[in-house]
């Protein structure tokens, strides 16, 4: 075994030299080992070996005989692919020539062929322009011949067609045939639509049309003579048949278009009967309304404005009977009392983009055509339905020189009546200061028609057609608000010595006023739009941050705020300054009571009825007059607040001033009780169900100050096995919150409780 090991430690295991390779040795390691019995397992593992050894021998020849029959099969396939190869690029070769030598001999052919082709088809374009003449010529004879036989309707149905035709061929280059195709419609229409229109003058004529008179003189329209079946039958005949001339006369009339200044919305012609049916009022208009005529003056917009209403107004009523029927059964969309109210309103357009210019630097009749263009167009709409979608008058005032000049108008007369409303003498006065249930909010007269200025101001551009123009009027209407409070707090501030005075106190209603009324306009579907219109003009100029764009965009925020957040931060000012004026002579007043005798008292026993300490008095006085004092003078809310934030600090001050300041005997602690729950609380009754609520310091400091001995004891031990807990950290022990809750207190933090535990003056021998 010895020997063994031995010659098995000289087996090195160097590859490089040794004489046995080294996996040959690391194989006889695995297979025996050191285990003299492996060598019996010798013979079976040199058969294993063997065999192995025959099996390689016989994948060896297998595989030396199999590659070269591969090679030789792959060398006959790449011989077999080029002979292949080169018998193509052979056929190729003669086929190249081949076509070569046949496109060689076809060119004269194919130039002949281009020849003719191009023959072919330049006569197959004569052909088709000679059919076009021939179709139109065909047309033309025919509206000839329903003519001569009075046949008007398939004239102006032929006419219609060959309208149509001229349509289609607009995208062709032959200028000629257009022309001549644009010169036959013309001629056609032109006849047809002077027939037509004599033909329907005549009838609107013994109609009695327009309508110029009192509304008396529109029976006659709308009468029943003996012939008026067929007046209206010939009515109806002759409007349907100028309906089917629309489209030659788009063609060939180009409508009169106000400059691109005005941005005007895109809106088809007024049809063709309904022009012929406005002549006669255009005529008048501008009879009366242009020139030297003493009805057309600067200063009375009025005039023509209130005429072209009327004019609306006397007619509608014959719209809707006789004419929206014809319309409706001729299968048109056009509403006829909208298309009238259209063509009258083009006038108007045409008129103020004239005049404007010359009463523009004139802000007295500036301003008196903005009010009365205003009061036609909310009449227009509301009274007779006209479509925001169609032209104007606020188009004409948006144009950018009227509209700059307008905001700058708005805002000099909108400065103008805020001067005028803060100098006068009722302004700090309320209208409503006599009638209890109106006067709520008691808002002083000038901050009252302040917000009154401002709706009138959102109501004069509410109507205007793009959101950018509606977006300045808001900014005006912002700045005009920031002015506003500029200016309150000047006079605030004037008054800050009298800070409880009727001024000071008008103007903080005036502030709580506006900005309620604000916050109530954020929620309007009006300033919404503007907010959304707002947040798009923003996201585009990249002018704010992803914040505050999601911020407006989730409506968190709105138009507004910037504006309420200031008006709030002066009515908290304000407010502050008021509480704080109280609270000091508040303070002033309890000196006496602060160092009244708390441990020297008569226990409640002792007394036959417990009475208010004298001391308390001045203040508790104080307390009501100024109470009574700021209910009368500020609205509910502000007043609700203003009482709360004094509540607030005086329970601080006698907490601290009072309880913490003292020593406590029996008596002493009862009177203390006595004068806060029979007197300092019921002072807040009137303006809450439980005032104690809001003076938690002084009720919990008084329940713990008036406890009876045994359950002090219990408490101050409780609070002293709690403290301990804490420090050596035992669980499950009493705790001294739960123990505070029992007795009512919540405030009050444990030192805080032990503190006033130590405050009471009398506690019995326990022998601790």
């Amino acid at each position: 075994m010895a020997t063994i090991n031995v010659r098995k430690k000289e087996v090195t295991r160097d590859p490089d030299h040794c004489d046995i390779p080294y996996y040959v040795s690391e194989f006889v390691e695995r297979e025996v080992g050191n285990d003299y019995d492996s060598l019996r397992k010798l013979d079976n593992l040199i058969d294993k070996l063997s065999e192995n050894k025959r099996q390689l021998e016989e994948q060896v020849l297998t595989v030396s005989s199999e590659v070269p029959k591969r090679i030789q099969n792959a060398l006959k396939n790449a011989e077999d692919s080029k002979k292949s190869l080169s018998r193509l690029l052979e056929e190729e070769t003669l086929l190249s020539s081949s076509i070569s030598s046949h496109l060689l001999k076809a060119q004269p052919w194919m130039e002949d062929l281009d020849v003719l082709i191009s023959q072919v088809e330049e006569i197959e374009r004569h052909l088709s322009y000679l059919k076009w003449i021939s179709r139109i010529e065909e047309l033309s004879d025919s509206i000839q011949q329903y003519l001569m036989t009075n046949n008007v309707p398939e004239a102006a149905t032929t006419l219609a067609f060959m309208a149509e035709l001229d349509i289609k061929l607009q995208e062709s280059s032959c200028s000629h045939l257009l022309s001549f195709v644009r010169s036959t419609v013309k001629f056609w229409h032109k006849i047809l639509k002077d027939k037509l229109s004599s033909d329907f003058e005549e009838v609107l004529t013994q109609l009695h049309w327009p309508f110029v008179g009192p509304p008396q003189s529109q029976a006659l329209g709308l009468a029943a003579p003996a012939s008026a079946p067929d007046m209206y039958n010939n009515l109806e005949t002759l409007f349907c048949q100028l309906l089917k001339l629309q489209t030659s006369d788009e063609l060939l009339t180009k409508p009169k278009q106000l400059p691109e200044k005005y941005s005007l919305p895109p809106s088809p012609p007024v049809i063709l009967p309904m022009q012929i049916m406005l002549n006669p009022l255009q005529k008048r208009f501008k009879y009366h309304f242009t020139g030297n005529k003493q009805t057309n003056i600067l200063n009375k917009p009025e005039w023509y404005l209130t005429q072209v209403l009327m004019w609306i107004g006397n007619h509608a009523q014959f719209l809707d009977d006789k004419i929206q029927p014809i319309l409706d059964k001729a299968g048109s969309s056009v509403n006829a009392a909208l298309e009238f109210s259209r063509g009258l309103v083009m006038l108007i357009l045409e008129k103020l983009a004239a005049d404007i210019p010359c009463l523009l630097y004139d802000d007295t009749l500036f301003c008196h055509l903005v009010d009365e263009v205003l009061l036609f167009e909310r009449e227009l709409y509301s009274v007779h339905g006209y479509l925001s979608s169609f032209p104007s008058c606020m188009h004409i005032l948006s144009e950018e020189s009227c509209f700059q000049r307008w905001l700058t108008v708005e805002k000099k007369f909108a400065l103008q009546k805020m001067d005028s409303m803060l100098s006068s003498e009722a302004a700090w006065i309320s209208q409503y200061k006599d009638i209890t249930d109106v006067d709520e909010m008691k808002v002083p007269d000038c901050a009252e028609t302040f917000m009154t200025l401002l709706l009138v101001i959102t109501d004069r551009y509410k109507n205007l057609p793009t959101a950018s123009r509606k977006l300045q009027f808001l900014g005006l209407q912002k700045e005009l608000v920031d002015d506003f409070r500029i200016r309150l707090t000047q006079v605030m501030k004037e008054e800050t010595r009298a800070s409880l005075g009727f001024r000071y106190c008008a103007i903080l209603n005036a502030v709580n006023y506006i900005a309620t009324v604000l916050a109530d306009w954020a929620d309007n579907i009006f300033f919404l739009q503007l907010q959304q219109a707002e947040l798009e003009v923003r996201a585009e100029s990249n002018t704010v941050s992803k914040l505050q764009l999601g911020q407006l965009a989730s409506m968190e925020s709105s138009v507004f705020d910037e504006m309420i957040n200031l008006l709030e931060r002066l009515k908290h000012d304000m407010l502050t300054r008021q509480v704080d004026h109280v609270f000091r002579e508040v303070k002033d007043a309890a000196k006496l009571y602060k160092k009244e005798r708390w441990l020297s008292l008569p226990s409640q026993a002792e007394q036959a009825v417990m009475s208010l300490s004298s001391t308390a008095c001045p203040m508790l006085l104080t307390l009501r007059d100024r109470l009574l004092q700021l209910e009368q003078q500020l609205c509910h809310s502000l007043f609700k607040t203003f009482w709360q934030m004094l509540a607030e600090k005086v329970d601080v001050f006698i907490y601290q001033e009072v309880i913490l300041a003292n020593h406590f005997n029996e008596g002493g602690a009862a009177q203390l009780q006595f004068d806060m729950s029979r007197n300092l609380f019921p002072l807040f009754s009137h303006y809450c169900k439980r005032p104690e609520n809001y003076f938690k310091h002084i009720k919990e400091a008084c329940i713990i100050l008036n406890l009876n001995i045994g359950s002090a004891l219990l408490l101050k031990d409780v609070l002293q096995t709690a403290s301990e807990n804490e420090i050596t950290l035992k669980p499950n022990q009493p705790s001294a919150t739960a123990a505070l809750n029992e007795l009512g207190v919540y405030k009050l933090a444990q030192k805080d409780v032990e503190i006033l535990l130590n405050l009471r003056a009398s506690w019995p021998n326990t022998g601790k």
